[in-house]
Protein backbone atom coordinates (compact mmCIF):
# COMPACT_ATOMS: atom_id res chain seq x y z
CA UNK A 1 0.00 0.00 0.00
CA UNK A 2 1.05 3.86 -0.82
CA UNK A 3 0.42 6.91 0.61
CA UNK A 4 0.15 10.31 -1.03
CA UNK A 5 1.10 12.75 1.14
CA UNK A 6 -0.38 15.56 0.51
CA UNK A 7 3.48 17.71 1.34
CA UNK A 8 6.14 14.84 -0.13
CA UNK A 9 3.75 13.19 -2.61
CA UNK A 10 3.15 9.36 -2.94
CA UNK A 11 5.38 7.65 -0.58
CA UNK A 12 5.70 3.87 0.46
CA UNK A 13 3.84 2.18 3.72
CA UNK A 14 7.18 2.01 5.71
CA UNK A 15 7.04 6.02 6.28
CA UNK A 16 3.94 5.86 7.70
CA UNK A 17 2.22 4.69 11.06
CA UNK A 18 -1.01 4.27 11.91
CA UNK A 19 -2.28 6.36 14.88
CA UNK A 20 -6.17 5.76 15.18
CA UNK A 21 -9.55 6.67 14.58
CA UNK A 22 -9.92 9.61 13.49
CA UNK A 23 -13.94 9.54 13.60
CA UNK A 24 -13.55 9.33 17.74
CA UNK A 25 -14.34 12.85 19.24
CA UNK A 26 -12.61 13.88 22.70
CA UNK A 27 -15.66 14.57 25.46
CA UNK A 28 -15.91 17.79 27.48
CA UNK A 29 -13.90 18.01 30.24
CA UNK A 30 -17.35 17.94 32.83
CA UNK A 31 -18.41 14.67 30.81
CA UNK A 32 -19.41 12.05 32.87
CA UNK A 33 -17.47 9.18 33.75
CA UNK A 34 -19.38 6.79 31.35
CA UNK A 35 -18.33 8.75 28.59
CA UNK A 36 -14.59 9.20 29.51
CA UNK A 37 -14.50 5.10 29.92
CA UNK A 38 -16.90 5.11 26.15
CA UNK A 39 -13.98 7.33 24.74
CA UNK A 40 -10.75 5.33 26.00
CA UNK A 41 -11.44 1.76 26.02
CA UNK A 42 -14.61 1.31 23.47
CA UNK A 43 -13.65 1.24 19.90
CA UNK A 44 -15.75 0.29 17.06
CA UNK A 45 -14.48 -2.21 14.03
CA UNK A 46 -15.96 -0.93 11.34
CA UNK A 47 -15.80 -2.86 7.41
CA UNK A 48 -15.67 0.20 4.79
CA UNK A 49 -14.62 3.35 4.36
CA UNK A 50 -13.15 5.00 7.29
CA UNK A 51 -11.01 7.77 8.52
CA UNK A 52 -7.66 7.00 10.11
CA UNK A 53 -4.97 9.17 11.85
CA UNK A 54 -1.54 8.34 10.18
CA UNK A 55 1.86 10.36 11.00
CA UNK A 56 4.10 10.17 8.47
CA UNK A 57 7.27 9.99 10.61
CA UNK A 58 9.78 8.69 8.37
CA UNK A 59 9.23 12.22 5.75
CA UNK A 60 7.09 15.59 7.16
CA UNK A 61 6.75 14.68 10.26
CA UNK A 62 3.04 15.66 9.35
CA UNK A 63 -0.42 14.19 10.74
CA UNK A 64 -2.33 13.00 8.43
CA UNK A 65 -6.45 11.35 8.01
CA UNK A 66 -6.81 8.89 5.73
CA UNK A 67 -10.11 7.64 4.15
CA UNK A 68 -9.21 3.85 3.49
CA UNK A 69 -11.41 0.67 2.86
CA UNK A 70 -10.72 -1.57 5.79
CA UNK A 71 -11.83 -4.44 4.09
CA UNK A 72 -9.86 -3.72 0.59
CA UNK A 73 -7.45 -1.22 1.95
CA UNK A 74 -8.02 1.05 -1.42
CA UNK A 75 -7.12 4.57 -0.10
CA UNK A 76 -9.65 6.81 -1.23
CA UNK A 77 -8.13 10.23 0.03
CA UNK A 78 -5.44 11.65 2.20
CA UNK A 79 -4.95 15.42 3.91
CA UNK A 80 -3.48 17.32 6.42
CA UNK A 81 -5.45 16.80 9.91
CA UNK A 82 -5.90 20.13 11.87
CA UNK A 83 -8.71 22.14 12.28
CA UNK A 84 -8.02 24.36 9.16
CA UNK A 85 -7.94 20.93 7.21
CA UNK A 86 -11.09 19.55 9.01
CA UNK A 87 -12.87 23.50 8.11
CA UNK A 88 -12.25 23.57 4.54
CA UNK A 89 -13.74 19.62 4.42
CA UNK A 90 -17.08 20.47 6.17
CA UNK A 91 -17.47 23.50 3.79
CA UNK A 92 -17.02 21.68 0.46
Amino acid sequence: MRLNCPHCGERSLEEFTYRGDATVRRPALDAPAESWVDYVYLRENPAGRHEEYWYHGAGCRAWLVVERDTTTHMVHGVRPAGAASENARSES
